[in-house]
């Protein structure tokens, strides 16, 4: 059930402080009602896609009731929404600041542009967790143990889904984006190359590049059904007698 559009402005709900950013931001994380969380969802690591925020805000707020099982991050990078950058306020791409194997200290890049080969560059930090933010994400994974978590960013337009999973297919499905596997050597230090060696099933979300209006029809419903119903969105396109193989979502929408 949604809300009525008119009682959308705000959240109802307040969320827990789980840290603080450079620049002395909250860290903030909606809880669900149930003790076990079974989807861990974030958006905003990186300051430049404030799409992401927006759209898991607007499904946030359309809730009619708390979500059951599904904790939900707004903005990991506060700092970095708030001054425009995709890096936090020390520079350092959040995302390739994570304790993954792959790790490197080596500078990172960023295309200034979609389509050009100009390119910008950070720093994944003095060592795997440098950053209030990361570490702060990194502990919130550590306690809530969520079954998966999902990882909105733009605007590759892609499902990033390496195990596989029945949720990354019917996100695939739904939305029309393709599902790939990102290579990990190109993303050293990322969150899903960290939480890959942890066992967590880790779906990044790559909203595609368009405006967040035109984006709304098609993605909005999605998460909205994902924070409404967890898992079960799942559970639903498949027999509940029947072993759920992956991809078996998406057979079960041909």
């Amino acid at each position: 059930m949604s809300k009525s559009i008119n009682q959308r402005g705000v959240l109802s709900t307040r969320p827990v402080i789980y840290g603080y950013s450079v620049y002395g931001n909250p860290l903030q994380i909606w809880l669900p009602t149930q003790s076990n969380v079974d989807v861990l969802i974030f958006a905003g690591i990186h300051g430049e896609e404030p799409d992401s925020t927006v759209l898991l805000s607007r499904a946030l707020r359309s809730l009619a009731k708390t979500s059951r099982s599904c904790a939900v991050i707004l903005c990991a990078n506060p700092d970095g929404v708030q001054l425009g950058t995709r890096g936090n306020a020390n520079g350092v791409d959040l995302n390739r600041n994570f304790p993954s194997s792959n790790w490197s200290p080596a500078p990172v890049t960023h295309n200034w542009h979609f389509d050009s080969d100009c390119r910008v560059t950070l720093t994944p930090g003095t060592r795997p967790c440098s950053e209030p933010e990361s570490l702060a994400l990194l502990q919130v994974v550590e306690r809530l143990k969520p079954e998966v978590v999902v990882s909105l960013h733009s605007p590759l337009g892609l499902i990033d889904d390496p195990q596989g999973s029945d949720l990354g297919a019917l996100f695939s499905a739904r939305s029309g984006l393709p599902r790939a596997v990102l290579p990990n050597e190109d993303t050293p230090g990322s969150f899903g190359s960290w939480t890959g060696g942890t066992g967590v099933t880790t779906i990044t979300y790559e909203l595609p590049n368009q405006s967040v209006w035109d984006m709304l029809p098609v993605h909005l419903p999605i998460l909205h059904d994902l924070l409404e119903q967890g898992l079960g969105m799942v559970e639903e396109m498949v027999d509940e007698n029947e072993t759920v193989s992956p991809g078996k979502a998406l057979e079960a929408l041909a």
